[in-house]
């Protein structure tokens, strides 16, 4: 009579292949379970913080070939515009010259300050050129303030403006701010203040 083997080369087979699958199953088990971990979700963030203190943006409408231009001069500073484009205290960051040499279809300008230095602000518009020959321009002027680098900035004015011939130099706002960059009450009026003018003394 012939003995059982019970440890023979099939059953051997059987034990190999169960312990491979199981294995095998605990290996795709563990990276089914960190798969989530291994590329998290984006967590919303701060958008990038304006590197200046006071910012001033200015916007017409993008399908119009129009090159407006912007003017601000911060307290004992020079005009800043863009035959200078840059003082003590405020730099034009961009001067929008319409569809001139522009790679895309937005046309705006921005100045922004180093710093919020206490007094009066000026804030002008010109209309440099008007190659689409529609008038009245529309054109929106905003006014920001950050005090800290850690506060996102604030905005304390807006207005909407016409410009309706070429040359045409309109102050947006003259305002104060004091020492902790706050709007003064009381401060903000459009009394003409040509800066064009000014900035080439």
């Amino acid at each position: 009579m012939r003995e059982i083997d019970f440890f023979d080369d099939e059953s051997g087979a059987t034990v190999f292949r169960d312990v491979i699958l199981l294995a095998l199953a605990g290996f795709v088990m563990l990276v089914l379970l960190l798969l989530p971990h291994l590329n998290p979700r984006a967590t919303p963030q701060d958008p990038t913080p304006r590197p200046g203190n006071v910012m001033v943006e200015l916007r017409w409408p993008d399908e119009l070939n129009v090159d407006v231009d912007l003017w601000v001069q911060a307290p004992g500073d020079v005009p800043v515009g863009y035959s200078n484009q840059g003082g003590a205290i405020f730099n034009l960051l961009r001067d929008d010259l319409g569809h001139i040499n522009d790679a895309t279809d937005l046309n705006y300008e921005f100045s922004y300050s180093r710093g919020v230095p206490a007094g009066e602000y000026t804030v002008n518009l010109h209309l440099y050129r008007n190659l689409a020959n529609v008038y009245p321009v529309p054109a929106v002027v905003a006014v920001s303030v950050k005090n800290s680098p850690i506060l996102p900035a604030q905005q304390i004015l807006l207005t909407k403006l016409n410009l309706s011939h070429e040359d045409e130099e309109l102050t947006a706002f003259r305002f104060k701010l004091d020492e902790e960059g706050r709007l003064l009450s009381g401060s903000v009026h459009n009394l003409p203040r040509p800066l064009r003018a000014a900035a080439r003394r």
